[in-house]
């Protein structure tokens, strides 16, 4: 247990529940498909040193087919054993013993993450337990709650609360002496940034024009990609791609330069952006260089828009066979994301030339900090991703985008795929849902606790 602050908490009380998302069209991602989710809702009660007691909220999809593409279990199985972590989660935060911090009663519940994913498995009769990022992704309500209940019962931004005025233990105890006398905060902003442009993703998919066909839904939301970029007035596009099919990924991402070249043109846009995600599927470095190269040998202006690769390699980057990137990270930046679930796996990815990360907030409040901070002390490209985040989750990453410098846009895909689970947080943020110029306003998600609650 810390000595430290009157500023401190201790976790009372945690209830976790869970809700349907229906899918208005489905999602293809990595050679996997969703058509349908959860969302992981968590209230925790969390007391002072002073005897005062605040309630907070976090909120996330469960993304079990994102954070566990396991080879010997369906994804039924992954999800109830996520869904279990979460609820189980709980009980570590509030039985830890840590009385600190969010940051310190997150480390505290985390060191017990393992042990408790063995036991599911156990009990669920698997073959193996959630992994580690699926155990951060399930665990990330409750801890942003925590986060979220610290920030209303100091009157404070989440965000504001991590300097040495209310930490007791400096950046050096979670990541490594380069941090010495170092807090959050100085990686952090004060006030969220006013505006910042939203990635619209393109997945596998997804209809580019009419003729691609498909079943359009009975609703007035646009469909194809064309459609998209003029209701929204679209300025920055994540496309998929299948990372083993080089022919369709060079010619995917020139149709898509065909397609938003004639609607930015309608609009009088001239300055648009894309990111090119290959969810692990390429074999090495060497199709990633190969594809950047046939891109900009076929559309010079196309190449000229990608901003960054994401994870075009698998997770694994202790594989003794794992691809460097250095080669194609001096040509674009390459970030990871599957593969960073540590500070450990952050050092790891700088040695085999991964240039940047993408934080998101599925994988905590705590852990994104972190992340956030050792990402800017060793000037590596920073961008803020999605899990198709819909409601309070997709405001919680949009908060986590505005507060961190340098996140250049946010990606929030739920409008496309999930919008009837926006509806009740859109009604009451509008202007954080509702696209102007490419963008969201998130001037207002500098409120007590994550900001928005």
């Amino acid at each position: 247990m810390s000595h430290g602050k009157s500023t401190d908490i201790t976790v009372r009380e945690v209830v976790v529940r869970f809700e349907p998302v229906p899918y208005r069209a489905a999602l293809k991602f990595g050679g996997r498909v969703v058509s349908s989710g959860w969302l992981v809702h968590a209230e925790v009660v969390v007391e002072s040193r002073l005897g005062q007691f605040a309630t907070g909220y976090g909120s996330m999809p469960v993304g079990n087919v994102w954070a566990w593409p396991s080879a010997v279990l369906e994804p039924d199985r992954t999800e109830l054993a996520m869904k279990e972590f979460s609820s189980s989660a709980g009980q570590l935060f509030q039985q830890c013993g840590e009385t600190g911090h969010p940051l310190e009663i997150e480390a505290a519940a985390a060191s017990q993450y393992g042990a408790l994913a063995v036991r599911i498995a156990e009990t669920l009769g698997l073959p193996e337990g959630p992994p580690i990022l699926a155990q951060l992704v399930s665990a990330s309500p409750v801890d942003a709650a925590v986060h979220d209940a610290f920030g209303r019962l100091h009157r404070l931004n989440a965000f504001d609360t991590l300097s040495q005025h209310f930490c007791n233990r400096d950046l050096s105890a979670r990541l490594d002496e380069q941090f010495r006398g170092e807090y959050a905060d100085q990686y952090t902003l004060r006030a969220p940034a006013a505006a910042l442009p939203l990635y619209h993703l393109v997945g596998a998919l997804d209809p580019l024009t009419p003729e691609d066909g498909g079943s359009r839904p009975g609703d007035d939301l646009p469909w194809t990609l064309g459609e998209w970029i003029l209701a929204d007035q679209l300025t920055h596009l994540k496309i998929k791609l299948n990372g083993d099919q080089l022919d369709w990924d060079v010619e995917r991402v020139l149709a898509i330069e065909r397609v938003a070249l004639q609607a930015q043109q309608r609009r009088g846009c001239h300055e648009w952006f894309y990111s090119c995600d290959f969810n692990e599927k390429c074999r090495s470095a060497d199709y990633v260089v190969e594809f950047l190269r046939r891109i900009e040998s076929a559309s010079a202006a196309a190449f000229a828009r990608i901003q960054y690769i994401e994870q075009p390699t698998s997770r694994n980057l202790q594989a003794g066979d794992a691809p460097h990137m250095h080669a194609a990270a001096t040509i674009k930046p390459v970030v990871i994301d599957e593969a960073l679930i540590s500070y450990e796996s952050l050092l790891m990815a700088r040695e085999q030339g991964y240039s940047g990360i993408a934080l998101k907030a599925c994988k905590g409040q705590s852990e994104s900090v972190l992340m956030a901070a050792a990402a800017q002390k060793f000037g590596m490209f920073l961008c803020v991703q999605d899990l198709t985040c819909p409601g309070a989750s997709f405001l919680h990453s949009a908060s986590l985008a505005a507060h961190i410098p340098g996140v250049a846009a946010v990606e929030g895909n739920a409008r496309q795929y999930c919008p009837a689970a926006n509806r009740d947080w859109a009604l009451r943020i509008p202007e954080a849902f509702r696209l102007r110029d490419g963008k969201i306003d998130t001037s207002r998600l500098g409120g007590a606790g994550l900001g928005f609650y």
